[in-house]
């Protein structure tokens, strides 16, 4: 391969990972609107599955976690509008990931961001679950979010470094 090639394959791989990241970012923080249905259908769902004969905590987790949703959305909604401004927050974020994709080098920036983002959710998990009473398993469920989250954004953060090498090594040398 020759070095355009080379700069297109990195430049549609660096694309293709970040609409992955956004589309799972998006998916994480649409989440955040329904959430009473939410929790309804997820209950129903396991229930379907026989989730809590084989998963005993899970399932009264769940139910518990319906039970405060529903009494703070029957008596206190505008609660619930923090989750909304969760899920704002998420499609902002994503919204910023365009930078990278239209100019990667550019906007690595964004990508670091993203990253020191993800590593922000484990001692947040750790620090605020047993705060609020948040089962351990689940905070590891949370922390899953920022694990998972940073692989694509590592994957592309490299990819973008080769990008970048190729394309400084491909740059014209100025006379002085």
């Amino acid at each position: 391969m020759n070095e355009t090639s080379d700069r297109l394959a990195l430049l549609k791989g660096i694309r293709a990972w970040l609409v992955l990241f956004v589309v799972c970012l998006v998916l994480s923080g649409a989440t955040a609107f329904p959430l009473v249905h939410e929790l309804r259908w997820t209950q129903e769902a396991m229930r379907a599955l026989s989730v809590p004969e084989h998963l005993p905590g899970a399932a009264d987790w769940i139910e518990r976690v319906r039970q405060g949703v529903d009494a703070t959305d029957a008596r206190y909604p505008f609660v619930l509008y923090g989750t909304d401004w969760l899920a704002f927050a998420h499609l902002v974020i994503a919204v910023a990931f365009y930078g990278p994709y239209r100019d990667p080098v550019r906007n690595i920036w964004v990508v670091e961001f993203g990253m020191i983002a993800c590593a922000g959710v484990l001692p947040l998990a750790l620090i605020c679950g047993p705060i609020r009473g948040i089962p351990v398993w689940w905070s590891v469920v949370d922390m899953s979010f920022g694990v998972f989250g940073v692989i694509p954004l590592y994957v592309v953060r490299r990819r973008i470094k080769r990008l970048e090498a190729l394309t400084t090594a491909a740059a014209p040398v100025l006379a002085t």
